[in-house]
Order: structure tokens, then sequence, then C-alpha cells
């Protein structure tokens, strides 16, 4: 994996992700052409970069890690880990409380110093994501605790699209 240089974004060729939280989407880029959107699910507490904010930070990132490939639709994780469960209804009135975090995990780093990287704006040690979500809950309207929800199908084509390394602008 290599890193992305500020001064090289977005790419003129690659792809590239794009959230754009005022209308609640995410976009896969190659160079100038926008290939899909998806529908997505920001922060309830708005954008912010601090640490405890439960906003979503804006700003570029890259991916750092894809977490969950092979592991089936559904799988819940919990810290970074799958459980060995599969999401269902059950399940999920079992544990009413559980924010759940579904099928794979982009664990998103900053790459601009003070604004998302080090510090207390750190978005990698933030464990900001995009990450899968029940179909229960809302897209296309802010909901998550910080992090960027997806639908599995969603998340299933950008581990086709988007590995490790792969640039995401956050803005609004």
């Amino acid at each position: 994996m290599v890193t992305p240089r500020l001064d090289a974004l977005p790419p003129e060729d690659g792809v590239w992700l794009e959230v754009d939280v005022a209308r609640q989407v995410l976009n896969v880029w190659r160079g100038r052409e926008c290939l899909e959107t998806h529908p997505a699910s920001t922060a309830a507490a708005g954008v912010g970069q601090a640490e405890g904010s439960g906003a979503t930070p804006l700003g570029w990132h890259y991916i750092r890690a894809v977490l969950g490939a092979g592991m089936p639709p559904g799988s819940v994780f919990r810290g970074r880990r799958p459980t060995g469960e599969v999401y269902s209804p059950a399940l999920a009135a079992e544990h009413p409380a559980r924010d759940w975090i579904l099928t794979r995990i982009f664990w998103l780093c900053g790459l601009e110093r003070g604004v998302n990287r080090g510090g207390n704006v750190d978005s990698q040690r933030r464990y900001i994501y995009l990450h899968g979500t029940p179909e229960s809950e809302p897209m296309g309207r802010p909901a998550s605790h910080g992090c960027i929800r997806l639908r599995d199908v969603s998340l299933l084509r950008l581990g086709e699209l988007a590995p490790p390394g792969t640039p995401v602008w956050l803005h609004t």
C-alpha cells in the first residue's frame, strides 16, 4: 500500500472516494469521472474533528485497512473483530442498544496534520470507518456516531474498487 500525498489529490486517473456530507452520499471516482453513487449516513452530531465529539471528520483521508474480507454480508464486528454473529432482527432484539458495525470495516486515516491527523483530531485513533449498518437504519440522513454508514451491497462493491491506500475526501 502506498500512502497518498496531499499534493497529488484527487488522483488524475486512480480511484478515489468522496463522501458528500451535505447530500449524504458516497461517490466513487476514477480521476474526474464519477463511476457510482451510494447512499450514506454520517454523524447525527454533524461534522467535527475533535476526539469525543461523535462528529464526522472532514478533509482528505485514505483507507488504512479493510477488515472482514471473505466474511458473509451482515457479519457483526465489535472492537474491529468479527464476533461470529450474523445480523438478524432476532439478534437486534437481544441487543437493542448495540451500535451495529456490519459486513466490512474500511478504517480511515487522516492525511492533514492538525485537521484529521495527530493530537485530538486523529481520525484513525477516533476509529472512523466506512462500515455496514442494518437495513432498518436510515440512509440519506445523519444518524451515526461519527462513522460513515453504508448498505452491505455498497461495502461489497467498495471491496472490489477501493483497496487500502485509496484516497477518501469528506466534505460538506
